[in-house]
């Protein structure tokens, strides 16, 4: 009996502390949020991690969706040519791009690079004492570090996926056409037939959210960094792991959100 009740104070510590961090990481959003119809707006701040996440990340992310679409279109004509169901390459693989894998690959691929950057270099201000010299100078942390990674890595993302949808998409055309013995119009009029504006719109949404959560996930981990350089690395592989899981998760919210019937 002792035992199932330890047992069960150790899962009430862990359900109260998930709830406590989920409350914690909801009120640094929402202060963050606040602060962009609070002037001042620090604009280079914005700009600096616009620039950061839209273009130098594109190279990364454009990579990721023409390969993955070229691997797409290669696996499903071995699985579609069993049933004689070749014609259908098309439709999946603009489908699976614009819905689902441009979007959450785009994301996956900015977290790595963009959240473990914020949470690094955030966490690297806060164990320095840099944050604590921003409120010295009657600068708000808040507004200057926050405020700027949220807006931008939200507005940043939907060009990242809509380049990462366009090169996707070609990546199975090009397989297609050039491999599989595809007729070049076939393929572009059955990717179009089958493409509908609300395909494009909710891989949009949840580029944009995806980007939030990042930049949300990123800046909270190393805004509540400690204990020196190890607790900047706890910080950074934090960020990444809770934003990597929080896509996937929202991606299954969003996508039932849309396309449930």
């Amino acid at each position: 009996m002792t035992r199932f009740l330890d047992a069960l104070a150790l899962i009430g510590r862990g359900l109260i502390g998930a709830c406590r961090t989920l409350g914690d990481v909801a009120i640094f959003a929402a202060v963050g949020v606040s602060h962009l119809v609070r002037p001042p707006f620090h604009f280079r701040q914005f700009w600096r991690h616009f620039v950061e996440i839209a273009y130098f990340s594109l190279p990364v992310v454009a990579l990721t969706a023409l390969f993955t679409g070229m691997v797409l279109a290669l696996q499903s004509f071995t699985g579609f040519s069993r049933f004689n169901a070749e014609s259908a390459i098309a439709s999946v693989v603009v489908l699976s791009v614009t819905r689902e894998l441009g979007p959450v690959l785009a994301a996956l691929m900015v977290a790595g690079r963009i959240g473990a950057a914020m949470a690094a270099e955030i966490g690297t201000m806060r164990v320095t004492d840099q944050v604590d010299a921003l409120t010295t100078l009657s600068t708000d942390p808040m507004k200057y570090l926050v405020t700027p990674r949220l807006l931008a890595a939200t507005l940043a993302m939907p060009l990242l996926v809509i380049v990462a949808n366009i090169l996707g998409v070609l990546g199975g055309f090009l397989i297609g056409t050039v491999k599989l013995g595809f007729v070049a119009q076939t393929y572009l009029d059955n990717t179009w037939d089958v493409l509908e504006v609300m395909d494009v719109v909710s891989g949009l949404v949840k580029a944009a959210v995806f980007g939030f959560i990042i930049a949300l996930m990123g800046s909270w981990c190393g805004y509540n960094s400690k204990g020196g350089a190890q607790g900047v690395g706890q910080a950074t592989t934090a960020a990444v792991v809770a934003s990597s899981i929080l896509i996937l998760a929202l991606d299954y919210v969003i996508t039932e959100a849309f396309f449930s019937r």
